[in-house]
């Protein structure tokens, strides 16, 4: 059977190359929404997160219908860190739309899913999005998509890919670059006519693959997927297996059945080949599952999803103001979290550690374990974490390390300070290409020398670069890459900082903390320039005498602090410091708060290395 009423296409790009603006066009002129109907912009992007940053970090579905057709579309994050949502929509999909920029063409990220896609054998639609911008250059950029597609070893019918030329923020496609067109109609008439409608046994026994997975309060558990055989209808009894035999094949029943409608999931009374439903009742289930008929137990095999690269500990908070602002602040809260973090998010992994009070949470990315910790700190969870660490494999023998393809597009005049800086990090120079006044320059890096390294990016561009970078491949270790360049100031006992104890201490360097702060022994309050460690008093008070002049407190001019976003914390942290998170702050402190015992533990240190 095939389905003509129905065609389901996954659209992928690089970061920002405008794949959930596309989205939201689409849905305007599907007619998703009423003609009076006030709608937001980026509306796929729900979470609060999502729009506070500006990225996509959960693959969504949605679904338009053009020409008595239903166009079922999933919107995917463009960051590396959050490839694993790729990788599975893909088995969603019968092809994919690939977004690249006008100006920048293909990016590290691009090359991914563009490979993903083509190993699934997907049709690809290659659309040139922003052509309005004034330093477009649509042709040479269809010709590096082209290369692209070639270096990938994309067949015959990939390479004959249609183009089509758009202005998503415009809402507007052309076959033409030289055309800005009217409307989205030249892109929805050629998904229908080059994209591949679903195929399948009708009246074979059901069998649908999980590919992703919510959750509600009220039902539990959602399974999302796509139906490969015979149809379903609510209060069915399926069998749920697994194709890598992780647990033996239980019976269970859908109680609830979903298809996307627009942004809504609409209840329906049956569903067929080709569809991609929502359905509840399915205890335990979760991606990568398989659901078949009772009577025909076959799972299917699902996507191996790229290992994560990098690690950090998340443990119980110990510090002296642990509780205080936090919800859930215990060992069974955490573990609880993150084991149901596991049931949404495939390229995650946990482990248990020699404690049972800290685990080893493994992700792609700085970014991809950041958000869990920002989402997780907005629900209420306080807890404390530790440097970001790469994961080390061995090859045939030899140690290797996580290394990362960078792509750096800066001014002309900051080339010089990126280069200087890359050297120290152990990265190769692969490429360097002029684009107008600016430079595109392509790098490969060890993992490890990225860390701290985005804000350092940000100030030797004076905010003009742009960084992005993709895992490429594990290689013997590179050697000893300097960690940080700068010591920390640490708070000497626990108090309140105020203004007369901050003033002496400003000198050392800059400050995290402004007076009126609550701080304890060990906690790290600023900078110091140099590379040692200085503890220093912001809690001191100024000495009272009876020989007062007026006004004197009021000289003491306090620097403004300088206030970390959780990115940047995450950055700073030393070998020897942890991040304090809660849901109102962030703290950074020392492994060990006691001076005496921390510098004890320094000199031991020192004496083995001897």
């Amino acid at each position: 059977m095939i389905r003509n009423d129905i065609r389901n296409v996954a659209i992928i790009a690089h970061v920002d190359h405008g794949k959930t603006t596309l989205v939201d066009e689409m849905l305007k002129q599907g007619g998703a929404f009423r003609q009076n109907q006030v709608v937001e912009d980026r509306v796929m992007d729900s979470n609060a997160l999502e729009r506070e940053r500006g990225i996509t970090i959960l693959a969504k579905n949605t679904s338009i219908h053009y020409k008595d057709i239903k166009i079922n579309v999933v919107d995917t994050p463009g960051h590396a860190d959050f490839g694993g949502e790729v990788e599975r929509v893909l088995k969603m999909v019968n092809g994919v739309v690939l977004l690249v920029d006008a100006f920048e063409g293909p990016m590290p990220q691009t090359r991914f899913v563009l490979q993903k896609a083509l190993e699934l054998n997907h049709r690809v639609i290659v659309v040139i999005n922003k052509i309005d911008r004034p330093d477009a250059r649509p042709l040479e950029v269809v010709d590096e998509v082209l290369e692209l597609l070639l270096e990938l070893d994309a067949t015959s019918d990939q390479l004959d890919s249609p183009v089509i030329y758009c202005s998503a923020r415009n809402g507007t496609a052309s076959l033409s670059p030289y055309e800005t067109g009217t409307d989205m109609r030249p892109l929805l008439d050629t998904i229908l006519e080059y994209i591949p409608a679903p195929e399948g046994e009708e009246n074979a026994p059901f069998q649908a693959l999980i590919s992703s997975i919510d959750y509600n309060e009220y039902v539990g558990r959602i399974g999302i997927g796509r139906i490969e055989r015979g149809s379903i209808t609510p209060n069915d009894d399926v069998m749920v297996c697994d194709y890598h035999g992780e647990f033996s094949p239980y019976r269970s029943r859908i109680t609830n059945l979903f298809q996307f409608e627009g942004l809504a999931r609409a209840p329906v009374d049956r569903a067929e080949v080709g569809d991609i439903v929502c359905f509840s009742g399915v205890e335990n289930i979760t991606i990568g599952n398989t659901i078949c008929a009772a009577d025909a137990v076959e799972p299917l095999p699902f996507v191996k999803i790229s290992e994560p690269t990098v690690e950090m500990t998340f443990s119980v908070n110990d510090s002296p103001f642990a509780g205080r602002e936090g919800k859930y602040v215990t060992s069974r809260h955490l573990r609880d979290r993150l084991q149901r973090e596991l049931l949404k998010d495939v390229s995650l992994r946990v482990n248990d550690t020699d404690t049972t009070e800290a685990f080893n949470v493994m992700g792609r990315g700085e970014m991809h374990l950041s958000i869990l910790i920002e989402t997780m700190r907005r629900e209420g969870y306080e807890f404390q974490v530790s440097t970001p660490r790469v994961l080390y494999h061995t090859v045939n023998g030899v140690l290797c390390e996580p290394v990362e393809e960078l792509v750096v597009d800066v001014p002309q005049d900051s080339v010089g300070a990126v280069m200087e800086k890359m050297g120290l990090r152990k990265a190769e120079l692969q490429h360097m290409q002029p684009q107008g006044e600016r430079m595109r320059v392509e790098f490969l890096i060890p993992s490890r020398g990225l860390f701290g390294y985005r804000s350092e990016f940000l100030t030797d561009t004076r905010g003009e670069g742009i960084l992005s970078a993709v895992f490429h491949d594990y290689e013997p270790v590179k050697g000893d890459i300097p960690r940080r360049q700068t010591g920390s100031l640490v708070a000497f006992e626990t108090g309140e900082a105020v203004t007369y104890g901050l003033f002496n201490a400003q000198e050392r360097g800059p400050l995290f903390i402004g007076a009126g702060v609550p701080v304890y022994g060990g906690m790290v309050v600023g900078i110091n320039p140099k590379t040692e460690e200085i503890v220093v008093n912001v809690c001191k008070k100024k000495h009272i005498t009876n020989m007062r002049a007026a006004g004197s407190d009021d000289s003491l001019r306090l620097v403004p602090p300088t206030i970390f976003s959780l990115e940047e914390s995450l950055e700073f942290l030393a070998d020897d410091e942890l991040l304090e998170v809660t849901p109102k702050s962030l703290r950074i402190r020392k492994r060990i708060l006691d001076h005496t015992a921390r510098m004890r533990v320094r000199a031991q240190g020192q004496k083995t290395s001897e």
